[in-house]
């Protein structure tokens, strides 16, 4: 079941949660099978309501992508900038560039803290520019470099971040900062004409209603890196205007597609960081096992790419290899396949359009006939509450996208540190998203955005789980 929120008037009479029975509550969603958003006076609303009263912004491809006339293809070397270089799409990022440097050079980097691994970048890949977002590492970053003979410019604090994405040489910029950390550095790189490789959701799952009219007005490529929306972007290449009918976002399922239901309350952290396919970062690993980062791209993916929200759906593919599929309007299904390596979609949004040959010693090839079958399964929509829960903020839009992000990325960290269960991530989010529903920005501007996202971080910090799992204010 879908849940919809209705207008911005109506609203205001409507719940995220039924506090008097509360939808977590193990047995009950058990016995319930499902749960509803419900208005303030106990009745639900109706399935198939679309409510976006706004004006939607236009998505970054509109269910097609077409290389315009003109566009340039590079002979040499294209420059790009990294912000976040050290995370993991940062590295993986630098690992392409190290294996491809007839393709790429590296012309900024920007980093948070981890200076050490910071400095060995700079010493092997010799950016002009450099930043660090933490301003008291700044020394220590200039001893760890005070051998080299051709040094980098530095630059501390967001400031520094800022124009390592608008560097005047980079094409490309890599925006890999997790959180809305990562939204005035990307504005200000779409603001001086670069292309983004979009590796951070917040981007358009906050920033969405401001972002993407910025893009258009300036005519910047949104080029998505991960791995879903990488996949939906190349099965879109070269279709005629108007086929996409439907998307179909695959997900492993995370930790816990094998556990009962009745068995979640028992989930410890460790639990939930045994993913079966990926390696990734304790948050993601988490919102793999929530699901939340299944929900989380159905926003992401109607930004990108403007399909309705009811034409978006969902399907546990344990394998992952197929990154997600779309359907065309003749009922054809197009599907990008692979194995699981966010490699290949980082490299495709440094190339594209072009196609860059790859070794197979370092990346090995598909071969499906050794793989075997590939099975797909509904998701449960008991075990994951996450799912409802985005399509319901989707359809609200403006600042709501943002809030519920924000809200689970608290409520994630809150959980790591073990302040909250498993099951109360999910009643966090629904209660920082209803408390919100009566200041919702329809066309937010980026100050409203920043602003309600730490509003709801704040927000979501204070409730703490009291007896009978219900999350109260301290």
């Amino acid at each position: 079941m879908a849940l919809n929120f209705l207008s911005p008037t109506e609203i205001k009479s409507l719940s995220f949660l039924d506090t008097s029975k509360s939808s977590y509550n193990l047995n009950l969603l058990k016995n319930q099978g499902e749960f509803a958003l419900k208005r303030k006076d106990g009745t639900t609303v109706a399935k198939g309501v679309h409510c976006s009263a706004q004006k939607q912004p236009p998505p970054a491809w509109p269910g097609r992508a077409v290389v315009e006339p003109g566009r340039k293809s590079w002979n040499g070397p294209k420059p790009i900038s990294i912000i976040g270089s050290t995370g993991s799409i940062g590295t993986q990022t630098l690992d392409i560039v190290a294996e491809n440097p007839d393709k790429f050079k590296v012309i900024a980097l920007a980093a948070g803290s981890n200076v050490t691994l910071l400095a060995d970048q700079v010493k092997r890949f010799h950016p002009q520019l450099v930043a660090v977002r933490n301003e008291s590492l700044v020394d220590e970053l200039k001893e760890a470099l005070a051998d080299m003979e051709d040094k980098p410019e530095i630059i501390p604090g967001e400031q520094g971040t800022i124009e390592v994405a608008r560097h005047p040489d980079a094409v490309t910029v890599v925006t890999a900062i997790v959180g809305c950390a990562g939204l005035k550095p990307t504005v200000a790189a779409i603001e001086a004409g670069k292309d983004i490789a979009l590796a951070n959701k917040e981007t358009l799952i906050a920033g969405g209603p401001f972002v993407l009219p910025l893009a258009h007005k300036h005519n910047v490529k949104i080029l998505p890196a991960d791995s879903e929306h990488s996949a939906i972007f190349q099965c879109i290449q070269g279709l005629p205007e108007g086929a996409l009918r439907r998307i179909i976002l695959t997900a492993s399922g995370g930790a816990f597609r094998d556990w009962p239901v009745d068995k979640l309350k028992e989930v410890k952290v460790a639990d939930a960081l045994k993913h079966p396919n990926w390696n990734m970062g304790k948050k993601i690993t988490v919102d793999s096992a929530t699901l939340f980062n299944k929900g989380l791209e159905v926003i992401e993916a109607h930004y990108l790419f403007g399909a309705e929200y009811d034409d978006i759906e969902i399907v546990i593919h344990p394998q992952s290899i197929i990154h997600s599929m779309i359907e065309t309007q003749d009922s054809s299904i197009l599907a990008q396949l692979g194995w699981p390596d966010m490699r290949l979609p980082i490299l495709y949004t440094l190339s594209w359009p072009d196609r860059i040959y790859c070794s197979e010693i370092t990346w090995p090839r598909l071969d499906l006939c050794k793989l075997g079958s590939l099975t797909f399964k509904a998701p449960d929509n008991v075990k994951y509450p996450s799912m409802d829960l985005a399509f319901a903020a989707g359809r609200a839009g403006g600042t709501m996208t943002g809030v519920l992000s924000a809200a689970n990325e608290k409520a994630v960290e809150l959980f790591i540190n073990e302040k909250i269960s498993y099951l109360d991530i999910f009643k966090v989010v629904e209660l920082t998203c209803d408390k919100h529903q009566s200041e919702l920005v329809s066309s937010p501007s980026l100050e409203e955005i920043i602003h309600y996202d730490l509003w709801a971080r704040d927000y979501a910090a204070r409730l703490q789980p009291s007896a009978g799992l219900s999350p109260a204010l301290v």
